[in-house]
């Protein structure tokens, strides 16, 4: 990690650096003034992030920074993450402001390493932002050093952050004198729908920031305060017929995934499986908080362990690798989008502690507050619309997976991570579970509740044989469920 402390700064004239003597010479050279004026670069987040949306800067113009505190809460194509900076200094000029968009890798801020460098800082960043500004060219005086290649100053925070950041308003909050208001995104998002004003409210959050709890309190206390009740809130946002909607962070995401999926050969498969069993034990076991998405889960991670080649990977159109684990991602519908949560090892996790990990993963879905090893290392996803009534439908192959491979590599002294992108194998879409009139083996008329399963594969990997036969396996473990709580 200390190799990391030498990324790119832009040398000027304020700071002290020795020079290096040759053991010949023994006069003492004069010393040379040198500031450090780092550039933040906005971050990739995720293995398809290709620009980033500033929620909100936890930290102003002027504040001063300790490495590994959170600065910025950058909104990616699958979540808002707090992130934080690797150096020490001052947080000289802020170049997007919240609600603005920098691509992954361009200057969002400058970091100055000392008070004195700040107004430099601010200067720079003028003459970056000014359109007409023509970029220096090898003739330029000795004074304006080289910048040296962009290695990213701010890094996503790994732990779980307090807050739950959803997408805000891209206004400015500020107070008289022009101080920020310091509020999570969510809360800002809550004043909002609430009409709480923020420049009344304390916060309780870390270094008094203000939180959801703090604007639900602010809103109850005005309620109490107003005699009348007050009306029911807002109707939802009318739609302007005939306008045009810019597509948000997330729904650019998946227009891109969507349309690299089609140059992967998928077929599907249908298959009708009888659920009277499975309802059953549902209904026995849900008050101990189990979840029906959890026992579905769990059954096909038990399938998926008998046919390992539905659960395979193919990575570069030439060859395919069966994944050493199962993990189950479940599509989510959250606002703007739709994001797909991963039970990781589902095979191996008993159903209860699956259930809660599921509820789990959802709350942070829906508050956009997953780490990107919770979202982008399913090996097989499931989609269910049968909440809605829906019967059957099919579902598109996910074609951005991805496959984490930290290595430490010598480039110019820095870190780099590289990441292996690749297909998952297959996704089975789930019907609804509806009464359906069955002849029984012995030629009867009978009634039984059956589901319908759709099954989308990648044909270089799969076959349908293959296919049939997981099928099989996953219906006989769903008909005779007694494997599923162990």
């Amino acid at each position: 990690m200390a190799q990391l402390l030498n990324s790119s700064f832009t040398p000027t004239t304020s700071s002290l650096r020795r020079l290096h003597h040759s053991p010949t010479q023994t006069t003492p050279k004069s010393t040379r003034i040198q500031a450090k004026i780092r550039e933040i670069f906005m971050p990739a987040l995720s293995s398809t992030m290709t620009e980033g949306k500033i929620v909100s800067w936890i930290k102003s113009e002027g504040d001063k920074l300790s490495k590994g505190e959170s600065v910025v809460v950058v909104e990616s194509d699958k979540a808002d993450m707090d992130v934080e900076t690797f150096y020490d200094g001052y947080l000289a000029a802020i170049m997007v402001e919240e609600g603005g968009v920098a691509a992954v890798g361009s200057a969002i801020a400058l970091l100055a390493e000392t008070p004195d460098e700040i107004a430099q800082a601010v200067s720079k960043a003028k003459d970056q932002s000014s359109p007409a500004a023509p970029s220096q060219s090898s003739s330029a005086a000795p004074s304006s050093p080289p910048v040296e290649p962009k290695i990213p100053d701010l890094v996503p925070v790994a732990s779980v952050t307090k807050t739950a950041p959803v997408q805000v308003s891209s206004t400015h909050p500020a107070s008289d004198g022009g101080k920020r208001v310091v509020a999570s995104p969510y809360a800002k998002k809550l004043a909002k729908e609430l009409n709480v004003d923020l420049s009344g409210v304390v916060g309780s959050g870390p270094m008094g920031r203000i939180v959801a709890k703090d604007v639900e309190a602010a809103a109850v206390a005005i309620a109490v305060a107003v005699a009348e009740p007050s009306k029911p809130g807002s109707a939802p946002p009318v739609v302007e017929l005939g306008s045009v909607v810019p597509f948000t962070t997330m729904q650019g995401a998946v227009s891109r995934n969507m349309v690299e999926s089609l140059g992967v050969p998928t077929f599907r498969v249908g298959y009708s499986i009888t659920t009277d069993a499975l309802d059953a034990l549902y209904k026995k076991i849900k008050p101990k908080g189990v979840t029906m998405t959890a026992l579905l889960a769990k059954a096909t991670a038990l399938a998926l362990a008998k046919h390992p080649v539905i659960n395979s990977s193919c990575r570069d159109g030439k060859s395919f690798t069966y994944n050493s684990n199962i993990n189950v991602a479940v599509a989510v519908a959250i606002d703007g989008g739709l994001i797909t949560p991963v039970l990781q090892n589902a095979d191996k996790v008993d159903i209860y502690s699956l259930s809660r990990k599921w509820k789990e993963l959802v709350d942070k879905a829906r508050a956009k507050q997953l780490q990107p090893q919770e979202y982008n290392t399913g090996t097989f996803t499931l989609s269910n619309l049968g909440m809605f009534g829906v019967d059957r439908f099919d579902a598109i192959l996910p074609p951005g997976t991805v496959s984490s491979n930290t290595q430490s590599c010598k480039m110019n002294i820095f870190l780099y991570q590289f990441v292996t992108m690749f297909v998952q194998g297959a996704i089975m879409a789930v019907g609804a579970s509806e009464p359906t009139v069955v002849a029984t083996k012995d030629g009867r008329i009978g009634m039984k509740t059956q589901m319908q399963v759709n099954v989308t594969a990648d044909h270089r990997v799969i076959y349908g044989a293959d296919l049939a036969q997981f099928l099989q396996t996953l219906a006989q473990i769903i008909e005779d469920p007694k494997d599923l709580t162990f």
